[in-house]
């Protein structure tokens, strides 16, 4: 039961964040820095195709219950919080922890941070989530 419960809802997340990534698509020439608006647009298309196909292997993943729970919503966040680092690192023009998307923009220390934090925290979340699918698929 808790395996159909997870792998529908990331589904209906990936479903929800390649939404959020199609709209955010559309304000892109509005935010601060259009091309980090570009890569968060992208992102989010991409990460709502990453919980998709979590989402439709699911049924073959084998692991506890509550490992099962750890990965579905680590990946989960994980692409939320990516997706949203990017998103503020447009509005905000920040550049840190993006300097090729960010290059000619900065942000205050605290606008940094966030989006560093945001960026560092989905990135190793996603490596931990994909590391245990691939285990339960073993």
């Amino acid at each position: 039961m808790l395996a159909d419960t997870l792998g529908r809802e990331l589904l209906i997340h990936g479903t929800l964040l390649f939404l959020l990534g199609l709209l955010n698509g559309v304000a892109v020439q509005g935010f601060r820095n259009p091309r980090m608006g570009l890569s968060a647009h992208l992102a989010g298309v991409q990460n709502g195709l990453v919980l998709w196909a979590f989402g439709l292997l699911w049924p073959q993943c084998a692991l506890s219950p509550g490992v099962a729970w750890l990965a579905a919503w680590s990946a989960i966040l994980s692409m939320y919080a990516i997706w949203f680092g990017l998103l503020l690192a447009a509005i905000w023009g920040t550049s840190r922890s993006t300097p090729i998307a960010g290059a000619g923009h900065a942000g205050s220390p605290g606008r940094e941070l966030t989006v560093t934090a945001l960026i560092s925290a989905g990135s190793v979340a996603i490596i931990v989530a994909t590391g245990l699918v691939l285990y339960g698929l073993l």
